[in-house]
């Protein structure tokens, strides 16, 4: 089974962003992969209108859900769509939630992460101050969901820091772990590459990083290096920088056989609590939403 991994230099420009988009995820489907994850703000990167965006797209009229719906029927891909703006199901006029969606090949949502870990933080960069609770929600659950290659685990950028979460999800029957992100220039040097590996170790999950790698709007860096991660923390391929597609097949016998010659799952003696405790969310395959 073959998972891709997306990395994109992102602007402002929705249509253009999707254009390229479609272009990288083409490469993944002519490579074979059955699953793809797209970058953190894929579609929109350094927009002061991202409430709009969401809005617009719950109430049916924006370009980026159709986009993924057509996308993945078109090439056969289930989509890891990074994340979008989009209010809470229902309320089109609430605050955004940074959502990752799971695309299936029919183009149907088959599940919602909205990021649990909002940054803000202050960084020693040109930008200086992230607030992303400004413009988002917090989440409010963990979510795993079947897909043909494997159990997947959502987690999106900042969530990298805070080890409970995989451990959350692990616990939950995670064999892959999703990873859309857009690290900092100075913050991705620092720590992107040992905490990749580390939750890939931790968790003995594939995992799928997919990054922002280069120069945005307002003068942003992001650091890239986007990489799919075995198991065994081997890093299977890696991009540095640039808009760029990377491919690896899934070696589900010798991931279980790493488990069962290290049963770390087996073997913990403290299991991570969320306060307030957080729902986990199972989403199978045949639960499938329009």
């Amino acid at each position: 089974m073959s998972l891709a991994v997306i990395q994109m230099v992102s602007q402002d420009d929705v249509l253009a962003n999707l254009a390229q988009a479609r272009q990288l995820l083409s490469q993944a489907a002519a490579q074979g992969a059955r699953l793809a994850v797209l970058p953190e703000n894929f579609a929109a990167m350094g927009r002061r209108d991202l409430a709009a965006i969401g809005r617009a797209e719950a109430l049916g009229q924006g370009p980026i859900l159709p986009w993924l719906r057509q996308t993945a029927r078109d090439l056969g891909l289930w989509l890891v769509a990074g994340t979008l703006p989009l209010p809470p199901e229902g309320q089109p006029e609430a605050k955004p939630n940074a959502c990752s969606l799971l695309i299936d090949d029919q183009g149907q949502t088959a599940a919602r992460y909205d990021k649990l870990h909002l940054f803000d933080v202050d960084v020693s960069d040109s930008h200086g101050r992230y607030r992303e609770s400004d413009d988002y929600a917090f989440g409010q659950q963990v979510v795993v969901a079947d897909t043909p290659v494997g159990r997947l685990g959502l987690s999106v950028c900042y969530d990298l820091r805070f080890p409970e979460l995989y451990s959350l999800l692990r616990n939950a029957g995670a064999e892959l772990i999703s990873m859309p992100a857009a690290f900092t220039a100075v913050t991705g040097a620092a720590h992107w590459q040992v905490l990749t590996r580390a939750r890939a170790i931790e968790t003995q999950c594939y995992l799928l990083a997919s990054a922002q790698g280069g120069s945005h709007p307002r003068g942003r860096q992001t650091f890239g290096h986007s990489a799919i991660i075995d198991p065994w923390g081997q890093v299977l391929a890696e991009l540095p920088d640039g808009p760029g597609v990377l491919v690896a097949k899934r070696d589900s016998a010798e991931q279980s056989a790493i488990r069962q010659r290290m049963p770390v799952a087996q073997h913990q003696r403290f299991f991570a609590a969320a306060e307030p405790r957080l729902p986990v969310q199972h989403q199978s395959d045949n639960e499938s939403k329009p």
